[in-house]
């Protein structure tokens, strides 16, 4: 068996490890209910995922203080994280394919936008944190997707070159971000259909969920020696 531990897989979080993305949808229709503001479910999310609260919250509320950004930012994951609380759980397939490639010596990382609350809410709330060699959140870059610095700054924890990293996403910021790294995506449709992801010609394969999808066979394919 190769030596893989100069490969990685790097993993997006909510809509990606977690089917959570309408929990977070529904969390900011909340918060511009409360706020007075029209929402357009479908334009948002399409528009906004990958990105950091301190980038969507100027775009949809206008120039605010860091003391406002940081105002809202909370009370929108407040309602997220109430929301969600029962619901918690990893996509289809996620554990066995991650302790898979923890035993044929893959390193990982998840290169999330989320609030290092957020991050903890899911990794250590489901017990999945013990499987990564590197977690980035919004604290660790300056911009988030489809800026590639979230992929890149995840590659570095790594020590692994770009080339031979492997994104899964479900956003199309995180399809360009990782194009704009140099890596090829594997596509987690849970958000987006495979039709729409597939059309952007950066994707190699899309996938419902972790089932079917095997770690070797993704090397051999995407990562060969």
């Amino acid at each position: 068996m190769a030596d893989n531990h100069d490969r990685a897989f790097i993993f997006d979080m909510d809509g990606t490890l977690v089917d959570n993305m309408r929990v977070h949808t529904e969390a900011w229709r909340t918060l511009m209910d409360e706020n007075g503001l029209e929402f357009d479910e479908r334009t948002f999310l399409v528009q906004t995922a990958g990105q950091t609260n301190r980038e969507i919250i100027p775009s949809v509320f206008g120039q605010l203080s860091q003391e406002e950004i940081g105002r809202l930012a909370r009370r929108k994951e407040e309602i997220y994280r109430e929301s969600y609380l029962p619901h918690r759980k990893t996509i289809e397939g996620v554990v066995p394919f991650l302790t898979e490639s923890k035993q044929i010596g893959v390193k990982m990382a998840v290169a999330t936008a989320a609030s290092n609350a957020n991050m903890e809410f899911i990794l250590d709330g489901l017990d999945l944190r013990r499987f990564f060699d590197a977690i980035t959140t919004a604290s660790d870059v300056a911009a988030g997707k489809p800026d590639p610095e979230m992929f890149l700054v995840s590659a570095r924890k790594l020590g692994v070159e770009p080339e031979n990293c492997l994104v899964f996403e479900d956003a199309f910021g995180g399809f360009e971000a990782a194009r704009r790294a140099g890596m090829k995506a594997i596509g987690i449709t849970t958000v987006n259909s495979a039709e729409d992801i597939m059309m952007t010609g950066s994707v190699a394969e899309t996938h419902s969920d972790f089932t079917h999808l095997r770690p070797d066979v993704l090397i051999a394919k995407y990562l060969p020696y």
